[in-house]
């Protein structure tokens, strides 16, 4: 299957194209952008996110709170992801505590261009799950 993906590598990089290749039990990925294929070593990646659309809307600020309603809470934990560099990520994750050197979670926002992010555990500083009783700290 064909993902759109954006890479956001440790260097400040960003490669954007597609990709059929993803898997985080392999070292590699290939991006075809549109000057052509780019390899990518996940080692290299902060973060990789599979979005809807690749042009995006950079105004558009995703809602970081889970609607107590969202059927996709069932079986997920709510977590917040803060990355080395001041970055932080509100998702749900299937597994908590991650496992392994790359983790998956999804935006809490269902209108994200996000589908879903491939986190490098290298470039996080903290995972914490969110709880209702707890306010989210800000960037």
């Amino acid at each position: 299957m064909q993902n759109h993906v954006v890479a956001n590598l440790w260097n400040g990089r960003v490669v954007k194209g597609t990709s059929f290749d993803v898997d985080p039990a392999k070292p590699r990925c290939h991006i075809k952008t549109d000057s052509g294929v780019v390899e990518v070593k996940l080692a290299d990646v902060k973060a990789l996110f599979f979005v809807k659309t690749l042009a995006g809307d950079p105004k558009r600020n995703d809602a970081q709170e889970l609607d107590p309603s969202d059927n996709r809470r069932r079986g997920a934990t709510p977590v917040e992801v803060r990355f080395k560099d001041g970055e932080r990520i509100v998702g749900l994750t299937n597994r908590y505590p991650p496992r392994g050197p790359f983790f998956f979670i999804v935006p809490v926002d269902p209108a994200s261009n996000n589908s879903r992010i491939l986190v490098n555990q290298s470039a996080v500083r903290a995972v914490e799950p969110v709880t209702g009783d707890r306010q989210l700290s800000s960037t």
